[in-house]
């Protein structure tokens, strides 16, 4: 007996299909250009499946990364007085810090000036009045320091600024940095802008340019005099262990501080950034899943052809006992052997690429001569990228998908081929 005629009584998917679905895959000289065909639906699913699973990580990592570096520097409940000032911080701090969930609060005040160094050129800067104490406790600024330490800060004689704020000005450890704010004294003559000098004491750099370019962290106690406020913090930022669950903590912080405030959570703050960042990621998403089809398109043109070719050698399968069902099987087998491992390359890759994205860049700027994800304009000094197992395998199983589904008409056509009429026109 034959080994198509054995195969008639064979399970789904016998040795016999594999076989020749093995042999349709193989490059032959008269096959060409359906081989390219199917080279070209290879390298096509590939592609997509590495540059979807890229770009989701490199989105992943930017939102984390943003988010991790925004939730660490500010805090992730902002209380501001509404009836009286707010001069008995200490006091509310304490009870704040006492409310289960809550990490630690800290006092500030804050004021908006314009900053000098050395070159003569000026920068618009935000002060943070902060005690050293509570500075140490946020430790995305306590943890990278480039230069100097907080021990100068601490005795109130000094000021903390990024290290691109150092660089646009000129300035190192111990140099002075001037600062003028517009509200400063009173005169017969008006209102007179405030200018004080103050020696760096500490340089760091966060990796969020918009925050290493702007802030300046001075004592409490020198920025409640700098910007007439003595005695008073204009707002208590409150850190919590688990951001995400602000809403159910926020009605115990806001009754300990036993006073009438306006709250503001880091949701409220960020809302727009964020959503902005999601409906990029979705939009992203739907737009290289095109990629996907159209590479699974190239499986249905490719097999549509790969059907055609093959006519004579199916009728004389057909004649010799495979039944239609070996038939589709064979032809759906051929189309997802290239959808499959198409898909597999991709996610290897995807994977490589990912591990490797910053090196990638630095290499590319290199080549290149300019500055790819330039921090001035993507706020991270670096490009990030966080794989997500949940989306990886979702982008495997859509490929998968698709692959497969492109084969179905294909192989379907293939069954329905009436083997007389094949041979008669051979």
């Amino acid at each position: 007996m034959s080994e198509a005629a054995a195969a008639k009584g064979a399970g789904p998917f016998s040795a016999f299909e594999r076989l020749v679905a093995w042999r349709y895959l193989r490059s032959r000289r008269k096959e060409t250009v359906i081989s390219v065909i199917a080279l070209i639906s290879f390298v096509g699913i590939m592609l997509g499946v590495a540059t979807l699973i890229i770009v989701m990580a490199v989105m992943n990592g930017f939102r984390t990364e943003l988010l991790t570096r925004i939730l660490g520097i500010n805090g992730h409940l902002v209380i501001q007085p509404m009836d009286r000032p707010l001069d008995d911080y200490n006091d509310v701090v304490k009870r704040i810090e006492g409310v289960e969930g809550v990490r630690y609060a800290v006092s500030l005040v804050e004021g908006q000036v314009l900053a000098s160094g050395r070159v003569g050129a000026g920068t618009g800067a935000l002060v943070r009045g902060i005690s050293a104490d509570d500075l140490g406790k946020i430790a995305l600024v306590a943890d990278n320091l480039n230069q100097g330490s907080l021990t100068g800060y601490a005795t109130g004689e000094g000021v903390a600024i990024g290290q691109r704020m150092a660089q646009n000005l000129g300035l190192v450890l111990g140099d002075t940095i001037t600062l003028i704010s517009p509200d400063g004294d009173i005169t017969p003559f008006g209102t007179t802008p405030r200018v004080k000098g103050y020696p760096v004491t500490a340089i760091f750099e966060i990796g969020m340019s918009e925050y290493d370019a702007n802030i300046v962290f001075m004592p409490i106690a020198e920025a409640q005099l700098y910007f007439n406020q003595e005695g008073i913090a204009q707002s208590i930022e409150v850190f919590v262990d688990n951001p995400d669950e602000i809403d159910a903590i926020r009605p115990a912080i806001e009754e300990a501080t036993g006073r009438q405030i306006f709250t503001v959570d880091w949701r409220q703050r960020n809302r727009t950034f964020f959503s902005a960042l999601e409906v990029e990621r979705n939009v992203m998403f739907m737009i290289l899943t095109l990629i996907v089809l159209v590479a699974a398109l190239n499986i249905i043109s490719g097999l549509i052809m790969l059907v055609k070719d093959k006519g004579h050698d199916i009728a004389i399968l057909r004649t010799m006992g495979a039944t239609s069902g070996a038939v589709l099987r064979i032809f759906f087998m051929t189309g997802a052997a290239i959808g499959v491992a198409g898909t597999l390359a991709g996610v290897a890759l995807g994977v490589v690429v990912c591990l490797n994205v910053e090196s990638i860049r630095q290499f590319f700027s290199w080549l290149s001569g300019t500055a790819l994800f330039n921090p001035e304009l993507y706020f991270l000094s670096q490009l990030p990228a966080r794989m997500d197992s949940g989306e990886t395998i979702s982008v495997v199983i859509m490929a998968l998908v698709l692959s497969f589904i492109a084969t179905i008409f294909p192989a379907w056509r293939a069954a329905k081929l009436d083997p007389v009429e094949a041979l008669r026109y051979e």
